[in-house]
């Protein structure tokens, strides 16, 4: 029989106490690694493009439009809840996109109604309003919607990206535009009196730019209005921008444009989060060919921001730099970042998750499968909790896989925060950070 020393007594206690908690840490490590379970919200269509979301009955849940650019259609879903939410989401039709890119939630008209606003590229060119039918249980109803092309964006330029934004505190809300190609911009829709007359939305331009592929309206200057940032991939003015909004007396006056960062990249979509807990938004952004570009805010914005660059590195290798969004994956309380990808011919991974070791100084970020081989080109993300367990998951979409693509489908979080070392409470619930 082994017999022990007090001090031995204390000495086992602290290797086991130790060789416990990195079996623990281990395991909590393998179940991160699991590729994350996909469920398909739809898959009927053609490549699906984009993902942006918006409360369509006031029932508190996510509801999605997306753009289906080969299948030339625009679409809403109303989220079933979490009882429902792995299953089929029903859907409606609002109205013919031929090369949609991008689909936005908005009531124009504010008549209680949401309606969708779609920008179209290719052969289209124009952005259109598909106007909702007033009453609640006609929603669904394709033929209760009625769609009409902003007679001001017909044949302009390849419509990218729409964001609703009141601009000129009259009439409605107005539309925050970008593009790409010949004449391409960000500019912005002036609201008619009424909103419903197609024919008298008015076109401004702020900026001449390349090719938009985010738009966000955040006051950066701390003066009271919303400024515009944005991501421009191609061109002359590649890179991350803000303009300065000019305040109400000169809405139509010009917007000072000012450098964030990464000039002369083909930057993609970007994110707008506090990393460093420091109470300022930073701006994330994903960068080709496999970078995270993180420009920290400081109380000089019109000075270029100070920037650390993450690369992204997985074993199997992962595709080119497209979809970016923050939150906390695995519940510890500090922020990580989901990134995805177009281009993840197999066995490269489309979407992949990165926490960091250490503390932020040391810039350490760790990438993690999510996808798994599946998927080829996916697209913006939203992280969300939509089986209502405590936990963020991925909603996405994917528009190349087997020449049709994946459709709109999430990923469920399989992370356990009950189980990360340290925590000591119960479950973690963290804020959805879908867009509303």
């Amino acid at each position: 029989m082994i017999q022990y020393s007090g001090k031995s007594k204390v000495c086992s206690c602290v290797i086991f106490i130790a060789l416990s908690a990195m079996i623990l840490h281990s395991c909590i490590f393998a179940a991160q690694e699991k590729i994350w379970k996909r469920h398909v919200i739809d898959d009927s269509s053609r490549g699906a493009d984009g993902v942006r979301l918006g409360d369509v009955n006031n029932d508190g849940f996510a509801d999605i439009t997306t753009g289906w650019e080969e299948g030339g259609i625009t679409r809403v879903y109303v989220n079933p809840g979490h009882d429902k939410s792995k299953g089929r989401w029903p859907f409606v039709t609002v109205g013919e996109t031929p090369s949609v890119e991008d689909a936005v939630f908005c009531d124009l008209d504010n008549d209680g109604a949401v309606d969708v606003i779609s920008s179209c590229e290719g052969k289209t060119r124009s952005m259109s309003i598909h106007w909702a039918p007033k009453q609640p249980d006609q929603y669904l109803r394709s033929d209760a919607w009625k769609s009409e092309a902003i007679t001001a964006t017909k044949n302009k330029t390849a419509w990218m990206f729409a964001l609703p934004m009141q601009i000129d505190g009259r009439n409605g809300i107005d539309i925050l535009v970008g593009s790409k190609g010949p004449d391409s911009m960000i500019g912005w829709l002036e609201a008619p009196e009424d909103p419903r007359n197609v024919e008298q939305w008015k076109l401004h331009t702020l900026f001449k730019a390349g090719w938009i592929m985010s738009l966000f309206a955040e006051d950066i200057d701390g003066d009271g209005d919303k400024d515009i940032i944005a991501t421009d991939r191609r061109g002359d003015s590649c890179g991350v921008l803000w303009l300065e909004n000019p305040g109400a007396a000169n809405i139509h006056g010009q917007w000072d444009e000012h450098r964030i960062g990464a000039s002369g990249k083909e930057v993609m979509f970007l994110d707008i989060a506090d990393i460093d807990g420091d109470g300022q938004k930073d701006v994330i952004a994903a960068v080709k060919p496999d970078e995270i570009h993180w420009f920290q805010r400081t109380t000089k914005p019109m000075k270029p921001w100070p920037l650390k660059v993450i690369k992204v590195a997985y074993r199997q290798g992962t595709g080119n730099a497209k979809g970016i969004r923050c939150g906390d994956v695995d519940g510890d309380g500090k922020v990580d970042i989901v990134y995805s990808c177009e281009n993840a011919n197999h066995p490269k991974r489309g979407v992949v998750w990165l926490n960091y070791s250490g503390t932020l100084k040391d810039n350490k970020w760790i990438t993690h499968d999510l996808s798994g081989p599946e998927g080829i080109k996916f697209d913006r993300i939203e992280m969300l909790d939509l089986d209502g367990d405590g936990d963020l998951d991925v909603l996405t979409c994917e528009e190349r896989h087997e020449k049709k693509g994946l459709g709109v489908f999430w990923y469920e979080n399989p992370c356990d925060p009950v189980r990360v070392v340290g925590q000591t409470g119960g479950r973690i619930s963290p804020t959805d950070a879908g867009r509303f």
